[in-house]
């Protein structure tokens, strides 16, 4: 981790081509460092943050105020730093009565700032409460509902049931921050009595990470994958000298029960929708045969998308997964316990993170933990058959080696699409997936599910999503449009996005004949779209002039036009799926 300093000197000579977010930052205590910290951060995560602090212990005359600079500055994420302290000090001048309804009353608070209209397109990161020990009712404060202690630990199962509730809240959780680095190291007595910073210099990267691991993830910036070696990293042992008998895993005690315990957190991994994948310098059978036969693996080849076992170097292997899952390599974590091995894939393959792992096995886990990897801003149920999915693609891949000719094989894949608006079924796998996608993504234009449903009850929007599915299996939803109306004549393409899995299928062609369909069913003549580009979509950068759209020259940013009554349906292999 980063040390306060550091973070403080990256601002002074952050590079001036970052891309900026605004942020608001919002607390009761003192947050000049939390500020510094985060903006540092956001450095190191390659993000300008441009960040208004309120004054100090301002919360409600700022959310209450619709005049107040925090709706002048309109930012695009807010984050709320209401202290254990401050709630301690309020509950300690009420008299008992109150002191039960205080959680409910800041709970009731927080709902209310979600449910405003002037926030509802801001995403909101309310921090959680870490628990302060006061000892006046010792271990009986469990049962006493009026104590801080019963009120916090309300208080945050509260505020997760509250981002259940509402899409545009986020809880960055530094209670649990907390019960991993403890309570002496995130609160220094003497600074808080100084200056009403409840969090030490020593916490605040550790804070401003999380911070940041949210944001990041709201902008879709985070890992989809895990690419895992072998001997020693994923069981205690070579299996190419050892055999089968002779590696380490098992629930006993002793050095196995660490693999097997770092392969259960893998596969929780696998369940939530995280790619996994090995590279494996070994002969393949040999390397398939304990999750084949071993009585102790908790991974099975099922739970692998991509496995790649050979004498090729890893570096080799890992381009090979990345080609095959088209992901970015940024959206990779490599892991392996060989501190060689992890130089040399650092060195070539710049982007992936390769964290590097404890000497000793039985570390593994609490360091991956402190890491926090694998954030998300969203989940939902398509996630658990990503693995399948990525599987099935690698079977495409092995086939299409067989095919000389392209239009023979897509034709061999008997492709089906279903067309639809947006449902309440599908809008929480549109809105994920405006915030997943950033390759195939024209405008990278993100949308909660609130906004989703806002748009499809919107007459002047023509809202369409696309499934994709062949003989090899099902691919889910894989393609949204959003277009809008300009005037009676015209539609704008405000959203283009599609999952890298379908890339070379001729989705693109699909997508349009089907986006001109609807817009001449509609009465519209021509279709402009957009290009906005971002580091990660420049593989679209051409997407609109290679479809027949003509660039628009008096436009200020990159704009084409299709005239919708002279287009002519593009060659495609897909069939719209019979309802």
């Amino acid at each position: 981790m980063y040390s306060f300093q550091e973070l403080k000197k990256s601002i002074k000579h952050a590079p001036s081509d970052l891309p900026s977010i605004k942020v608001a930052l919002v607390g009761d205590t003192a947050t000049q460092f939390l500020a510094t910290a985060i903006k540092g951060m956001g450095i190191k995560r390659g993000w300008n943050i441009d960040l208004f602090e309120a004054e100090y212990n301002q919360v409600e005359r700022q959310f209450l105020d619709p005049s107040s600079d925090l709706y002048q500055f309109d930012a695009d994420h807010i984050i709320l730093f209401q202290s254990t302290h401050k709630l301690g000090e309020k509950h300690s001048s009420l008299p008992a009565t109150q002191q039960e309804t205080l959680a409910d009353d800041r709970l009731a608070f927080i709902a209310s700032l979600c449910e405003n209209p002037a926030l509802a397109n801001k995403k909101l990161i309310c921090f959680s409460y870490p628990e302060i020990e006061d000892t006046v009712f010792g271990s009986y404060a469990t049962k006493v509902t009026s104590s801080l202690t019963y009120q916090v630990r309300k208080l945050n199962m509260g505020l997760m049931d509250l981002s259940q509730q509402y899409a545009n809240l986020f809880i960055c959780d530094i209670a649990g921050l907390q019960n991993k680095l403890g309570r002496d190291m995130m609160f220094a007595p003497n600074v808080y009595v100084s200056t009403e910073m409840v969090l030490s210099i020593d916490a605040l990267p550790y804070v401003a990470s999380r911070v940041m691991d949210i944001v990041c993830a709201i902008k879709g910036q985070f890992k989809k994958c895990l690419i895992l070696d072998l001997d020693n990293t994923l069981w205690g042992g070579v299996i190419g000298d050892d055999g089968l008998e002779g590696i380490q895993l098992g629930h006993g005690l002793g050095i196995g029960k660490a693999f097997t315990e770092f392969q259960m957190w893998v596969k929780k991994l696998k369940q939530r929708g995280i790619i996994i994948c090995v590279a494996s310098k070994n002969n393949e059978d040999t390397a398939k045969e304990p999750f084949e036969k071993h009585p102790d693996m908790i991974l099975k080849l099922d739970d692998i998308a991509v496995f790649q076992a050979n004498w090729e170097t890893k570096v080799d292997n890992i381009r090979t997964i990345q080609r095959i899952l088209n992901i970015g390599f940024d959206s990779m974590v490599f892991l392996d316990d060989n501190p060689f091995e992890r130089n040399i894939v650092r060195e070539n393959i710049p982007d992936i993170t390769v964290p590097e792992l404890p000497v000793d096995p039985g570390d593994y886990l609490e360091y991956l933990y402190s890491l926090n990897l694998f954030e998300t801003a969203s989940y939902s149920n398509a996630d658990k058959d990503r693995t399948k999915q990525y599987q099935v693609e690698a079977k495409r891949v092995s086939l299409q080696k067989t095919f000389s000719n392209e239009a023979d094989f897509l034709k061999s894949l008997d492709m089906v699409s279903e067309v639809s608006g947006f449902t309440k079924f599908n809008t929480p796998r549109v809105a994920q997936l405006s915030q997943r996608s950033n390759q195939f993504n024209l405008r990278t234009v993100r949308y909660t599910e609130a906004d989703i449903e806002a748009l499809a009850q919107d007459p002047k929007v023509i809202d369409l999503s696309f499934t994709l599915e062949d003989k090899f299996g099902d691919n889910g939803l894989i393609a949204v449009i959003i277009m809008k109306a300009l005037d009676q004549e015209t539609l704008f393409v405000d959203t283009w996005f599609m999952s890298c899995r379908v890339l070379k299928r001729g989705m693109e062609n699909f997508t349009l004949n089907t986006m001109v369909e609807n817009a001449k069913a509609a009465g519209y003549k021509r279709i402009i779209g957009e290009y906005l580009p971002t580091p990660k979509n420049k593989m679209v950068e051409q997407h609109y002039p290679s479809l027949g759209f003509q660039k628009k020259e008096d436009a200020p940013t990159a704009q084409y036009i299709l005239d919708v009554e002279t287009y002519q349906p593009r060659e495609c292999y897909i069939k719209v799926k019979e309802q």
